[in-house]
């Protein structure tokens, strides 16, 4: 650690000292003086050389300086999606381009797209958080890393690659696509660790079975799955299907990638929040108030070393809650996200989820962990339909049953009807990157 951070060495319980790093065995007292020392120098970067964020500070009648203690975070300004897309493309970057090394971006498929950009220090930063990652993970040097989120623009690809290679790693650049190479190349390469959303760990779950290969052959040992909410019920069905240790990762691109937060493999009880690098808040959605550790509502984050894009308070969107470390006692865990302010179906009135659906879908005999939710109108009521996929020779008697199944169990678990029917396998539509389980068919009225 730079810039005058001190520590003094302490182990987390029950985790072998050699695995971790001077931050991972700080005590809360020193974390959190350590945190607002950066948070301080990260609000007067964001202030001097960053347009909108001097625009909002002044419009709060906030200046840096009036940050003395951690909570005094709340009396600044969030910043929104929205705002990275006014200042598209480069208007959030708080150093010249000249010292920026890299840019990734977010889709754009639903307008601008996000646009951030790394120094050399915040690569470096990148690759340290995704490192501790794995290692949190049970992943070691020497471990072959199979990483198969797409590589470009996409944060995914590159933020586990440089990561693993960090921890000493051996990476298998996979990338997404081309599934049956990918299997291949499990077999013949044999890594130990697997990187990749975990809808698309299915999708290779699925083409081993197809291909007449038993998934728990493999050198496979340990899945970091990250991208998109995941159910505990997932987790389940890889877990005894693969033969392997299913674990979180957390991460997004406004705020620096993957290896924001991740979950430890020994404990599996949410993810650890590499604090010394992101400060998180939990807000309720709708009041913007600072919730207490262990209330549920939206993730909130400040960067507190990154030098090319600060964030100041950035919501993400993200529900959920924060908990006491246990496997890394100085950082407080995030429970599991499994879904998103902005994914939530309204539907006659009742908030629908996805992560609701695909719990029952997934506890459903007869059924395969693949299905999609499409809303339409029909006359003045919103309708739900969802396609479930059945598994390889179930009958037609059965998948009556279960498309029965999932609709009484919506209709019991979530409170709305919906139209149910269970498909033949392999028709619904697979993702290799973030998986979309939701098509709004509904006139924008």
């Amino acid at each position: 650690m730079s810039g005058g951070d001190t520590a003094r060495r302490r182990p987390a319980d029950g985790v072998p000292d050699e695995l971790l790093d001077a931050a991972e065995r700080l005590d809360r007292d020193e974390l959190r003086a350590l945190q607002l020392e950066r948070l301080r120098r990260t609000l007067r970067l964001a202030y001097d050389h960053v347009e909108l964020y001097r625009r909002k500070f002044d419009a709060a009648g906030v200046d840096p300086d009036d940050c003395r203690t951690l909570a005094d975070l709340a009396r600044f300004p969030f910043t929104t999606k929205a705002d990275l897309r006014d200042s598209y493309p480069f208007g959030m970057f708080a150093v010249p381009m000249s010292e920026v090394r890299r840019l990734h971006a977010s889709s754009g498929t639903t307008g601008l797209p996000t646009v951030v950009g790394y120094t050399e220090q915040d690569l470096s930063t990148w690759a340290d958080v995704v490192a501790r990652s794995i290692r949190a993970a049970g992943g070691r040097p020497g471990h072959k890393v199979h990483v198969a989120y797409g590589y470009g623009l996409f944060t995914g690809g590159l933020g586990a690659h440089y990561g693993a290679e960090r921890a000493g790693c051996t990476v298998i650049p996979a990338s997404g696509g081309m599934t049956a190479r990918q299997v291949r190349i499990i077999q013949d390469f044999e890594p130990e660790i697997i990187m990749v959303t975990p809808s698309y760990m299915l999708t290779l779950l699925d083409e081993f079975e197809r291909q007449g290969v038993d998934p728990r052959s493999t050198s496979l040992r340990v899945g970091i799955f990250g991208a998109e909410p995941w159910t505990e019920v997932m987790r389940a069905e890889i877990e005894e299907r693969f033969g392997i240790d299913a674990v979180d990762i957390y991460g997004l691109s406004e705020v620096m990638g993957p290896g924001v937060a991740q979950e430890c493999v020994e404990t599996k009880d949410g993810l650890h929040i590499w604090e010394d690098h992101f400060l998180p808040e939990v807000v309720d959605p709708f009041t913007d108030e600072v919730l207490p550790e262990g209330e549920s509502g939206e993730l909130v984050f400040t960067s507190l070393t990154k030098e090319a894009m600060p964030v100041i308070r950035y919501r993400t969107r993200d529900l959920t809650r924060l908990l006491p470390g246990t496997a890394r006692p100085a950082f407080r865990r995030m429970e599991k996200v499994t879904g998103r302010s902005d994914d939530m179906i309204i539907l006659r009135g009742v908030n629908v989820f996805p992560s609701q659906i695909e719990e029952i879908v997934l506890r459903t005999p007869g059924v395969a962990p693949h299905f999609r939710i499409e809303l339409s109108r029909r006359g003045r009521l919103d309708h739900m339909t969802v396609a479930a996929e059945a598994r390889a020779n179930t009958g037609q008697e059965q998948r009556t049953a279960a498309a029965s199944a999932i609709a009484q169990g919506i209709k019991d678990g979530i409170g709305v009807t919906a139209e149910v029917s269970v498909v033949d396998p392999e028709t619904l539509e697979r993702s290799v990157g973030k998986i979309q389980r939701v098509k709004d068919l509904r006139p924008r009225d």
